[in-house]
């Protein structure tokens, strides 16, 4: 192949890549367009996308000007160098060759006009501006916020200055900076380069300091470099207020008199630097620029590296504290500021208070609700008696509270959802998983302390179609917005969509909402086509003038594809409207990594949260509402002045979704997590961290993790009315007793709000691994449980909840039984401490009446072993027959026990052994009475 014909080639195949990605991006966008306009948000979309479109021409046109003027600058001496560069001939070894009409090798410099010189700069401009434009990407919310930022109102302790000038000028300024530097170096390494090859041409010794023009040219960018070099250092003065050198996080005493005074210095040599480079222009003697050069490296070695150590070494150390005082008030203040520790509320909690039959009465509602079932095991059990086919999914159990025949009641509820990964391989067509099988169905729900005989939830909501025990009920069950992965769907076609398994057929149904994007042409078709890559989607037949493609179903994608710049919870979750609709709650974050003094708390140096929105998506049409809970936060006042018509208030959420807002568990471990260091408001005691507080552990299964924040609904002491609240126990630093708990508020007017209950500090009250090791020592729990373990089964022990009655604590843990066969873990067994007494029953209600005696029976049992009966929430149910098995089992235990005891002699054990033994007979004849 010719050389002409293989050039030819390449660029055909260049052109053929370009037009496709270019196709495949025009698609993509159109798409996406198609998509937000459908979800009403076309606004965001275009902002979003005129944003980023405009500050990548505008920086890629600005780097296109700067270059070719740098270029053009340049062009007088190529051409010189062209024209007195030496005449070239090529050499022919062999003299037998005759070349007839030999062209003239010196015709290229005729070639090479001002006008084509100025061509081939425009074009490298071009590629190198679009090229350099890249380098913005994403960066648009940065320029966005700068424009429209909103004053904190808090100014910072060193500078004076807003707070919002460090979370949206400072940014926006850092990224000018940035982008300058590297322009202004680009452009020197280019033109060194062209002053290089142009004195080669000439036959120099490559000094390009040799000729005027290469001289005055470079030594200008130079001079521009280092003036912007000054601003550079102006600008690190504010970084200092991030530092992380000092004994906390942020500007410390070496910071503020050693390292602020090294970058003013600085600042002044760098414009020092850029004026002597100036002025060798005229005087032409490089070693002024040098020595200017050399003079700045030093200084910045001497003033960054050496003083600042100096200072710390034989200033601060010697009297550490007394020095860094002033900025560990700093830290703290500014800390509690950012994580809002600051609006904690203090009370003092009672130690060593026992509680009394009546106290568990009169907190019915309390003992009620508290949570007996664990997310894993229970997701497990779900699995297990739920999920009714191979292609349903829970994927992951949430917690939340109903009003539910006039009681408040904390549930816990998943909602089924499709997964096509689970379908029998021959199954798997395109037909059947883009336009069949299209969505999950229903939800199950159960309360969170109800059990049946068998250790097994009892459920409010079950089955398919949902079956109600309650007045909840749910009359559009479909899901095709959820937690799922299973791409696109393409609703309202001649395929029927399966609805749900019915008899020894199916159900089917046509999609009746508005969540999708119209296939009414054969040009979206063929669009849609392209942008998922599906060729099938072209093909078929089945879609009509009325099919809609409903895409990014994930709620993990879909959210986030509106809005990326704000963070979201780890775990949506489903909630039940009055209209019996599941609409999902997910928690939303602003977040930033600027705040001064702050100190951060993840990897990537965020040190500054607000859930600032709620957002709410509608499981079967997918709309997507995004509402303020933190009306003060001014990042997201600036996210509301970008997208106006974006967020909407609080008050405008219908008010059966507000009902079920509460605090974000992710948000609330952060803030326990900072709290353990920065409850202490004096400087001296937070520099000897003499009262630092530790998360607690928890045995869960057989291993010690760290203790979780869990939901329960209690009355807080000194209030009047059950609340749903979300729980943290503290440890003292190096002990497992319990210092305090912090509890965040989530219902009315009171959500949002924490207290924090302290102990007296020379009284013991038992922490978490404190209770679980008195549970191990407990001689007849730790033998009922070894005992299990031989028998094919293994104990799952659950979660620890420490409960505030009144004012006084309870301590509660379930066991579940799971066998070797089954993979579906059984409620038998809950251990119940308080004070000195610790106890494991079959039922909490057992538990409570053993250690507080019969006094402590509520008037209205808990169905513990008993199915809930409708309108007969009044009476008391038999106990089931599993629990009198379980009794018989235990006493025959007891017996043995005994038996063995007197074998050995051990006369206190025997009696003791009967004692147990009487205790559980007389429980097997209350049980097996009438």
């Amino acid at each position: 192949m010719q050389r002409g014909s293989r050039f030819s080639l390449g660029l055909f195949i260049l052109l053929t890549v370009f037009v496709f990605s270019l196709v495949n991006w025009g698609t993509g966008l159109y798409v996406d367009w198609l998509w937000f306009s459908a979800l009403h948000y076309p606004q965001v979309f275009i902002t979003k996308l005129l944003s980023e479109i405009g500050l990548r021409a505008a920086i890629g046109f600005f780097m296109f000007l700067f270059l070719m003027v740098n270029l053009l600058l340049t062009r007088k001496s190529v051409l010189q160098a062209i024209k007195s560069a030496k005449p070239f001939r090529p050499v022919f070894p062999d003299d037998d060759v005759i070349t007839i009409n030999q062209p003239s090798y010196d015709s290229w410099r005729e070639q090479i006009t001002p006008g084509r010189l100025t061509a081939i700069f425009a074009v490298i401009s071009l590629v190198l501006g679009f090229l350099y434009s890249a380098t913005v990407t994403g960066q648009w919310t940065t320029v966005l916020k700068f424009v429209q930022q909103t004053a904190f109102g808090v100014a910072d302790p060193i500078f004076n200055k807003d707070i919002g000038f460090y979370i949206f000028s400072l940014p926006f300024y850092e990224l000018i900076y940035r982008l300058l530097a590297s322009a202004i170096f680009i452009n020197i390494l280019l033109v060194a380069l062209v002053y290089l090859v142009t004195d080669t041409a000439r036959g120099g010794l490559t000094k390009i300091f040799r000729f005027p023009a290469a001289r005055y040219h470079l030594s200008a960018l130079a001079a521009l470099f280092f003036i912007l070099k000054s601003w550079g250092y102006w600008l690190n003065r504010f970084g200092l207020l991030y530092s992380t050198g000092g004994v906390v996080h942020g500007a410390g005493y070496t910071d503020i008199h050693a390292t602020l005074l090294a970058y003013q210095v600085l600042s002044v040599i760098s414009l020092i630097t850029a004026l002597v480079i100036i002025a060798n222009i005229f005087l032409n003697k490089f070693r002024l620029t040098a020595y200017a050069i050399g003079g700045l490296l030093l200084a910045s070695v001497v003033l960054g590296g050496l003083y600042p150590a100096v200072i710390q070494k034989f200033v601060v150390l010697p009297n550490e504290f007394n020095r860094e005082a002033p900025y560990i008030a700093n830290n703290i203040k500014l800390t509690q500021q950012a994580y809002q520790l600051d609006t904690i509320e203090q009370r003092d909690f009672p130690a060593g208070r026992t509680l009394q039959p009546k106290d568990i009465q009169e907190n019915r509602n309390t003992v009620e609700n508290i949570r007996l079932w664990d997310w894993q095991p229970l997701q497990q059990t779900y699995s297990q008696l739920q999920e009714m086919r191979l292609y349903y999914e829970f994927k992951s159990i949430d917690i939340d509270r109903y009003e539910i025949g006039g009681r408040y009641r904390q549930v816990m509820l998943a909602v089924r959802e499709m997964n096509q990964e689970q379908l029998p391989q021959q199954a798997k067509t395109w037909i059947n998983q883009r336009l069949k099988y299209t969505h999950g169905y229903g939800i199950a729900m159960s309360p969170v302390n109800e059990v049946s005989g068998e250790g097994l939830p009892q459920f409010f909501l079950k089955d398919i179609p949902p079956v109600p025990a309650t007045d909840i009920k749910v009359t559009r069950p479909e899901i095709y917005y959820g937690e799922s992965d299973d791409g696109y769907v393409i609703v309202n076609t001649k395929t029927e969509e399966f609805d749900y398994p019915k008899g020894d057929g199916n159900a089917y149904s046509k999609y009746e909402g508005s969540g999708g994007v119209r296939v009414n042409s054969f040009l979206r078709k063929l669009l849609f086509a392209i942008n998922f890559a599906d060729y099938k989607l072209l093909l078929t037949g089945d879609i009509t003038n009325d099919s809609q493609v409903l895409f990014y179903r994930n709620i993990k994608e879909r959210v986030p594809k509106i809005a990326p710049f704000l963070s979201y919870d780890s775990d949506p979750y489903p909630v039940i409207n009055q209209k019996g609709e599941i609409i999902w709650l997910w928690d939303a974050y602003t977040v930033s990594d600027r705040y001064p003094y702050s100190e951060p708390f993840d990897n990537r140096g965020n040190n500054y949260i607000r859930n600032s929105v709620k957002v709410t998506v509608n499981a079967y049409n997918g709309e997507v509402n995004f509402y303020i809970a933190d009306t003060r936060d001014p990042i997201l006042q600036t996210y509301s002045k970008i997208f106006p018509s974006m967020f909407k208030s609080l008050a405008q959420m219908p008010a059966d979704l507000r009902d079920h807002i509460r605090y974000p568990e992710d948000l609330f471990l952060v803030q326990c997590r900072m709290y353990t260091l920065y409850h202490m408001t004096d400087p001296q005691v937070f520099y000897n961290r003499e009262d630092k507080w530790t998360l607690p552990t928890e045995k869960v299964g057989t291993e010690e993790k760290p203790m979780e924040p869990y939901y329960t609904i209690t009355v807080l002491p000194g209030e009047q009315k059950p609340e749903y609240i979300l729980i943290m126990p503290f440890n003292p630093q190096n002990k497992k007793n319990m210092i305090a708990w912090l509890a965040a508020r989530s219902d009315g007017e009171n959500y949002g709000k924490m207290v924090v209950y302290e102990f007296p500090k020379q009284e013991l009250v038992y922490g978490p691994m404190q209770i679980e090791a008195r549970i191990d020592q407990d001689t007849t729990i730790s033998q009922q449980l070894t005992l299990w373990d031989q028998r094919g089964s293994s104990v799952l022990r659950g979660n620890l909840l420490i409960i505030p009655i009144k004012d006084s604590l309870l301590y509660v843990e379930p066991l579940y039984l799971q066998s070797e066969q089954s993979k579906m873990p059984e409620l038998r067994r809950v251990i119940v401490a308080h004070g000195e007494k610790i106890v494991m029953e079959p039922t909490l209600e057992l538990a409570l009446q053993r250690i507080f005696g019969e006094g402590a029976a509520l008037p209205t049992p808990i169905k513990q072993g008993a199915p809930p009966q409708t309108g007969q929430t009044g009476q008391e149910q038999p106990a089931p027959q599993a629990t009198i098995k379980e009794l018989a089992v235990e006493a025959n235990r007891l017996y043995e026990e005994a038996q063995t005891k007197l074998k050995n002699g051990d006369w206190a054990g025997y009696g003791q052994s009967l004692n147990a033994l009487k205790e559980v007979l007389n429980k097997l004849q209350d049980q097996t009475n009438p």
